[in-house]
């Protein structure tokens, strides 16, 4: 099953060149490899964009079908959908680097197509549970390595950049959503609402599935997993950091239109706007820090503004009012925004056999997925439990944690050097 146009198609071969681990060869540039550059655009607009708009649901849920559910009940759909997207990369990295791209992104269109219309149907949380956490959770994880790893083989000094326009496809796409769903679901309903965000994700994913070329592919087949990667210190403390940085970092992205209507800091109309304004400013992040990453080294730009999001989320803590609300939703959008953009291309950084990026990459973000798993619920536990205040200090120390890993990171893989590029 393939949409790819005919005249874009090139069969992969085991031996093909230029080689994908020889940096000279990649084309940096080009008409198609823009293309793949929109192509995996929208894979991260129906991937991410789809994480990033969950809050909305968590409002809608509390409130309206399923008001019999705990938020901590509630956020488990979201973070097991969260989850799947990246713990399906623990299989789809092998998959992906043995030439079956096409094949992953199609399946992954499918589940999310089919998946919205049954959400559309639902009425119980099993059944939520089932049609949004774990369908469109495997489809989106079917989309996430092809979206990063086809790009590295088309890009060498500007991959920071072309990851950087990519990730914005998550947050435009966390910006889309939520206002589709805010506007349509008091008019028309929750049924219709979520059929009309399956029939905007079929269109932006053919475009993906027709524009899609693989260039090269590894000489030979990988492993499902490169456990001696963990023994290579910056790769151990990457994948730590990312882990603790996801594990607290989607906190405001679940909670912050709740803590805003129940707290009636702002306006109603206000609140479900708060996840879309966080989305667009992520935007910003999600791509000028990554022109400042080709020249400075992506490592020198994830550390400090994990840490600045970090403590944006525990600046929460003191918000009492609207302004500052807003404020603080913005700057954090900005901040989180480079953290997930520039966190898969740290993992190609630390990196250097670019025939493994799948495969690494994979088992990477399987352990990264348990961080993100359990995040979001255990801040549930603790609003139920206490109050939002705790939430985001939970949030925020756990960010600001990671922060600290990815330094450590920095500086096992470049030394103590501060100039260096890393």
């Amino acid at each position: 099953m393939s949409f790819a146009i005919q005249d874009l198609q090139q069969e992969p071969v085991p031996n093909a060149k230029p080689s994908v681990s020889n940096i000279n060869s990649v084309p940096d540039g080009g008409l198609t490899a823009w293309l793949q550059v929109l192509g995996s655009f929208f894979l991260f607009f129906n991937s991410w964009g789809l994480i990033n708009s969950f809050g909305v649901f968590q409002a809608f849920y509390e409130t309206g079908i399923l008001t019999s559910s705990s938020p901590s009940d509630i956020s488990w759909i979201g973070s097991i959908q969260s989850c799947l997207l990246l713990l399906v990369g623990a299989m789809t990295g092998p998959i992906y680097d043995r030439g079956y791209m096409r094949q992953l992104v199609a399946f992954g269109t499918f589940l999310i197509v089919f998946c919205h219309m049954m959400l559309s149907l639902c009425t119980e949380y099993w059944q939520v549970f089932l049609a949004q956490g774990i369908g469109i959770g495997l489809g989106t994880g079917c989309l996430f390595i092809p979206s990063v790893a086809i790009i590295s083989t088309y890009f060498h000094k500007r991959l920071a950049t072309a990851a950087g326009i990519v990730s914005a496809g998550g947050a435009i796409g966390g910006l889309v959503y939520p206002i589709v769903f805010s506007h349509l679901q008091p008019k028309i309903g929750f049924p219709w609402a979520t059929r009309v965000m399956g029939f905007i994700a079929l269109a932006a994913l053919l475009v993906s599935n027709a524009v899609f070329r693989i260039r090269v592919l590894p000489a030979a087949k990988r492993r499902l997993l490169d456990l001696p990667a963990f023994k290579e210190l910056p790769y151990l403390f990457i994948t730590l950091g990312v882990f603790l940085g996801f594990m607290g970092l989607y906190t405001p992205f679940f909670y912050v239109q709740s803590f805003a209507i129940n707290t009636g800091i702002v306006d109603k109309n206000l609140a479900f706007y708060l996840l879309s304004i966080l989305n667009a400013s992520s935007c910003v992040g999600r791509v000028v820090p990554n022109l400042v990453a080709d020249k400075i080294g992506n490592l020198n730009i994830l550390a400090p503004t994990s840490m600045i999001a970090g403590i944006l989320g525990l600046c929460l803590v003191a918000v009492h009012n609207e302004g500052p609300l807003v404020a603080i939703i913005v700057l954090y959008g900005i901040f989180s925004g480079s953290f997930v953009s520039l966190a898969p291309t740290a993992i190609i950084a630390v990196t250097k056999n670019r025939a493994m990026i799948g495969t690494r990459m994979g088992q990477s973000f399987a352990v990264i997925s348990i961080g993100i798993l359990l995040g979001t619920p255990i801040s549930g536990w603790i609003l139920g439990a206490s109050s939002f205040t705790y939430v985001w200090v939970w949030g925020g120390a756990l960010t600001m944690a990671g922060a600290t890993m990815i330094i450590v990171a920095r500086f096992s893989m470049v030394g103590f050097v501060l100039k260096r590029k890393a």
